[in-house]
């Protein structure tokens, strides 16, 4: 059983709690410093990056999560778990700096914009999968060492590098389990 972290301090995080414990693994609410303690991985959950952003500095754990990632911890952002994770944004001050990814916020447009497509996923899914578009950004450019997972029309939405995992997309809002099970498998084979 692993110990996985769901950052709580805003967004969709009581999804990816609920995944993580169908899937028979212990899911721990991260809101404080020392909760980042004993981790397995941690998952940084869609919601407002720029909110979560001023709350991880604001709560003191911006830098040891930093520390934490940059020493291996695995770490899987979706939506504005992504944006958090970006080296750089595309107009904007870019917030943990720890994946060599650009990234554009709100890149699909407004709320209205949002979408759903059904698609596989290479080395991650055999079958269609559903992926939740919502506010969505996605990755406008990488570094060689960022392996992309999946584009939808033309635009970069998964990507991995080392032990950081990102989805522009919310796996969580769908009874799909195959991302957080492929981010399960991610772990295990960091360790």
């Amino acid at each position: 059983m692993k110990r996985i972290g769901i950052l709580a301090l805003q967004g969709a995080f009581k999804e990816h709690i609920n995944v993580i414990k169908s899937l028979g693994h212990e899911a721990i609410e991260i809101r404080k410093l020392e909760e980042l303690d004993n981790l397995d991985g941690i998952i940084l959950p869609g919601g407002e990056s720029t909110a979560m952003g001023k709350l991880l500095n604001d709560f003191g754990i911006k830098e040891v999560l930093v520390n934490k990632i940059k020493n291996g911890l695995a770490v899987w952002g979706t939506c504005a778990g992504m944006i958090l994770l970006a080296n750089e944004l595309d107009g904007d001050e870019a917030h943990l700096k720890v994946m060599n990814i650009k990234v554009r916020r709100n890149a699909y447009g407004s709320q209205l914009d949002s979408f759903i497509v059904k698609e596989v996923v290479e080395g991650v899914s055999k079958k269609e999968i559903p992926m939740v578009f919502i506010r969505a950004p996605y990755i406008v450019d990488i570094d060689e060492n960022v392996e992309v997972l999946h584009k939808v029309d033309g635009n970069i939405v998964a990507a991995r590098q080392d032990n950081m995992l990102v989805t522009s997309f919310h796996p969580e809002l769908t009874d799909d389990t195959t991302f957080h099970e492929y981010f399960i498998n991610m772990i295990n084979e960091l360790e």
